[in-house]
């Protein structure tokens, strides 16, 4: 391995610099409301379906140059932004799903979320028992920081919780260059080769797990693929190879950085968060629901694949099907799964 550098540019930010910077957040204007509903009409008189909707269905004169901008900052910037103000509160569910689709529509191409092939997913708890196919975004768990397999997030907050429920978010360029100053023999550690679970969503000819390298330095970037629950869960599977002591301490170190280097924000009804993957980690603290079903915490998910993303390491083919720039790469990909979007978890 070459040497490790440490790495500049407006990626790297901490928690206690944007404490009180408000300059991610971008609130809806009245006019931006009138424009995403008009779309939002547009396409239901057309009859399209949700996952038929493309930038070019989904108009935005105004509000649509806030977007490229929001895009830009995404991929070049801080690698994260908030929008503030979508009216949740009184639009149907199939108009909330219509306008975030669009919106999300001028960012990227929807990926699936699973091996059913949901192109919006639901982040709720849904109180089952525990199993490995289960994931923790459908649980009220902390959620460690770790990355998720496209280019862009998006949550919009539908209903918060009684309680807790946070979204943290970490530089992963700050993560890294800290190990660097503090533990470079970690870092150097998590340049390495790790194993994933795919949790049961197997493409055919394809393994139960995955390789993966934490930290890449690819075609100029510094790509993070911070994969750290899916990593620690392969070990239930006895073709991975058993993590060394080495590795777990890396891990454990990551995370411990990442929290002490974070930044909090709670997500409201009408909020709509957008995390570039590659850039940012990001996790979730423990919540408390409340009691009644329809005021319990629900968010909907979008995997996007940007066009004007970044080159990225070979080996993510082994995950996204195809890593090239310019085509649809990422999310999850399973045989005889139909692309659909479900208006309900």
């Amino acid at each position: 391995m070459t040497d490790l550098l440490s790495w500049p540019g407006p990626g790297l930010w901490t928690g206690v610099e944007l404490v009180h910077d408000s300059t991610f957040i971008t609130t809806l204007s009245d006019q931006h409301v009138v424009e995403i509903e008009a779309a939002v009409e547009q396409t239901k008189a057309r009859e399209l379906a949700i996952e038929d909707i493309s930038q070019t269905d989904f108009p935005l004169s105004g509000f649509g140059m806030v977007l490229q901008d929001l895009l830009d900052e995404l991929m070049n910037g801080r690698g994260f932004a908030l929008i503030r103000g979508l009216p949740v509160e009184r639009w149907s569910r199939d108009n909330v799903a219509r306008a975030y689709w669009g919106i999300g529509s001028w960012l990227g191409d929807a990926v699936s979320q699973n091996a059913e092939g949901h192109l919006l997913g639901h982040v709720t708890d849904l109180r089952v028992q525990k199993q490995p196919s289960r994931r923790i975004y459908q649980t009220a768990q902390h959620q460690p920081f770790h990355s998720d397999s496209c280019d862009v997030v998006g949550l919009l907050c539908l209903r918060s919780a009684r309680s807790g429920g946070l979204s943290i978010i970490a530089s992963a360029a700050s993560v890294h260059n800290h190990l660097l100053e503090h533990h470079p023999q970690q870092l150097r550690t998590l340049y390495g080769r790790f194993y994933c679970d795919r949790f049961g969503e197997v493409p055919a000819g394809k393994d139960a797990a995955y390789p993966v390298s934490i930290f890449n330095r690819y075609a100029g970037y510094l790509t993070c693929c911070g994969m750290d629950p899916d990593i620690r869960s392969a070990q239930r599977l006895p073709q991975v190879p058993r993590m060394t002591a080495a590795q777990q301490a890396a891990l454990d170190t990551m995370q411990k950085v990442a929290q002490d280097l974070s930044f909090s924000m709670a997500l409201w009804p009408g909020d709509i968060q957008f995390l570039h993957n590659h850039t940012v980690l990001h996790a979730r603290t423990h919540f408390e629901d409340h009691p009644e079903p329809e005021r319990r915490r629900h968010l909907l998910r979008l995997w996007l694949s940007v066009q004007s993303g970044r080159p990225l390491p070979s080996f993510l083919a082994e995950r996204w099907g195809t890593v090239s720039v310019g085509a649809i790469r990422g999310g999850i990909l399973v045989a005889g799964a139909t692309p659909c979007v479900s208006l309900a978890p």
